[in-house]
């Protein structure tokens, strides 16, 4: 716990089994309560590794996507009773060491959920961001505060914590399934007024590290200009959206099976 809060850290995951062993060893399990790990269909031996470090672990049975794992995340960790949940990669491109200061945000009253910045202070090009990735995301911030009015130094890191209020109030059925749910979350969030803090945070781009090649990087910048696009319009009542409506569908069901010995139930046709 931190501050009297039960804290779980949740690792979407696939074929990460290069680089979950070091994700997890860094984590400060004396203050995480639970570590959650949902493999989305790896083919690589993730899950076996999962099972030999003794964390829950939960598979797709077919591959559904970043957006799709995320959900199976936030809705087995408020299911287990997370009051703060924190969203850790399982390719160690950022530092799990920093795991409490970003829950602390959250623990403390300050913030509703918080990020872990790759731009604030020297960290973005140092630990290895392409080029053209720190400019587009420099580009689509700036786009995001001036639509949103708001003001934070980066709309795109995978390094979040989240208070259990937020997850469970917010419409994240209505998101994608795919790489572009983390920017909706925060559309929504800021929509609904919660508190977004940042602390700055060191990532590694590395050969083991996931990134989207430039094809996937291009959809997922035009796909951003789309959700602020309607944030801005919803805002000034020129649009209605069920991405940031309250009639919005919450956290559901979904195909998955926590890791047992017995084979997992077959999706339906």
């Amino acid at each position: 716990m931190l501050n009297g809060k039960k804290l779980f850290v949740v690792v979407p995951a696939y074929n990460a089994a290069r680089t979950l062993r070091q994700t997890c060893v860094e984590l400060p399990r004396d203050i995480v309560d639970e570590v959650l790990v949902v493999d989305d269909f790896s083919t690589d031996s993730t899950v076996q590794l999962a099972r030999e470090l003794h964390l829950t672990t939960f598979v797709h049975h077919r591959n559904l996507g970043y957006g799709r794992n995320q959900k199976t995340c936030y809705r087995e960790a408020l299911r287990r009773g997370a009051e703060i949940v924190v969203m850790v990669h399982a390719d160690y491109q950022y530092s799990p060491r920093l795991v409490a200061a970003l829950a602390g945000m959250i623990a403390f009253g300050e913030y509703d959920l918080a990020l872990g910045s790759r731009i604030l202070g020297p960290g973005a090009l140092r630990g290895g961001m392409p080029l053209y990735k720190y400019i587009s995301n420099r580009f689509l911030t700036f786009y995001q505060n001036l639509l949103y009015d708001y003001k934070i130094s980066e709309y795109h890191t995978g390094f979040r914590a989240y208070s259990r209020e937020v997850l469970a109030s917010l419409p994240l059925e209505e998101n994608s399934d795919d790489f572009i749910f983390d920017a909706e979350v925060l559309a929504q969030a800021i929509y609904r007024g919660y508190r977004l803090g940042e602390i700055s945070c060191p990532t590694r781009y590395f050969p083991e590290a996931s990134s989207l090649n430039f094809a996937r990087s291009a959809k997922y910048g035009l796909q951003v200009l789309v959700v602020s696009l309607k944030f801005w319009l919803q805002k000034h009542g020129l649009g209605h959206f069920r991405l940031l409506s309250p009639q919005g569908q919450k956290l559901a069901e979904d195909y998955y099976t926590e890791v047992t010995d017995a084979p997992g139930p077959e999706l339906p046709p």
